[in-house]
């Protein structure tokens, strides 16, 4: 395994990020996400995942309603990790109690009321990094940065990090914070894959200018850049999520996933592993938050790691994109 440097800060992640997002309660009246592998199901591929060196968890209170979160404290509890060697990340924003007061956003209440909630379900004392998943525009921004201020303040959480918004959204909450001398975000998660590469224009680059980090979610795109176009898995048979975010674009996405199974076979590799060792080769991405449902899916991410990919490979894998429309959320 290697490990970096999260952006600029001084703690040292796995360049592979293991998503816990596959993990929680199945069924649909559990969460958005039924196709979730219950604690017993997911006991041997966090197994293999620290077998392999992964030091790196993400997860969300949103995920399956929580449940997500409490097979992530059991499994660190269960596999005795040491507390100090490993970097757990949650999120904060997606209601947790739809249609109710106060039942999600980043207020300053929800805030502070969500990191002991997830605490609570992870069974520990602090995480490492505590993300805003997706901009709250109902909040005033100098509310939400001095809320995370506190939580990092309070030994609540070591950092903060935000997720998918404009660039220039970011760097406002970047200067707010600046400013008013409150806690500063070290990392982005946006979406990234060879299906959408909008981020290249302007978030990448200041990342990189910024020294935060980039743990893109999705570098297969829910399993598109990992199976030849319109192969149906049993996630794709009942995950309503992935529609949303990649059917409007299927004509244009086609042709890309299309070429990446080509070139890949070309080279002798599996689709992932050559989306993921193409989303390693480009300059500033930390570590890519792979989902897992199998193991061959962590075994795949990284073996990814020992390829280099050459010049003339990686501007075949992206000749065929063509713009996407950015909408800050996806």
């Amino acid at each position: 395994m290697q490990y970096v440097k999260f952006g600029r800060t001084g703690m040292e992640v796995s360049r592979i990020c293991l998503g816990m997002m596959s993990f929680g309660k199945p069924g649909e009246e559990n969460g958005v996400f039924p196709w979730a592998l219950d604690y017993e199901q997911a006991k041997p591929l966090f197994r293999r995942a620290v077998e392999l060196g992964i030091n790196y968890f993400d997860t969300a209170n949103v995920y399956q309603n929580g449940s997500s979160e409490e097979i992530t404290g059991r499994l660190i509890r269960e596999f005795n990790l040491d507390r100090d060697e490993i970097v757990v990340a949650t999120k904060v924003n997606f209601p947790m109690r739809a249609g109710r007061p106060n039942g999600g956003g980043l207020s300053r209440k929800e805030i502070l009321s969500e990191i002991d909630h997830s605490l609570k379900r992870l069974g520990l004392d602090y995480v490492d990094l505590y993300q805003i998943h997706r901009l709250d525009h109902d909040t005033p921004p100098e509310e939400i940065m001095e809320a995370l201020h506190d939580v990092v303040k309070s030994g609540k959480a070591r950092y903060i990090g935000a997720c998918t918004m404009f660039a220039w959204e970011l760097e406002r909450l970047q200067n707010i914070a600046q400013s008013r001398n409150f806690t500063q975000f070290v990392s982005m998660q946006c979406q990234y894959n060879l299906i959408y590469r909008e981020e290249e224009r302007e978030m990448l680059p200041l990342c990189r200018d910024r020294g935060l980090a980039v743990i893109p979610w999705s570098p297969l795109a829910g399993g598109r850049c990992a199976h030849p176009w319109g192969t149906k898995t049993a996630r794709v048979s009942i995950d309503k999520v992935s529609p949303m975010v990649w059917d409007a674009t299927a004509a244009q996405d086609k042709v890309v996933v299309d070429n990446l199974e080509s070139t890949a076979r070309q080279a002798g590799r599996s689709m992932a592993v050559e989306a993921l060792a193409w989303m390693l080769s480009k300059p500033g991405i930390t570590a890519p938050i792979v989902g897992a449902t199998k193991l061959s899916h962590i075994e795949d991410a990284v073996s990814a790691l020992e390829v280099k990919l050459d010049a003339a490979e990686i501007a075949a894998l992206e000749q065929p994109y063509v713009p996407h429309v950015k909408t800050g959320q996806f």
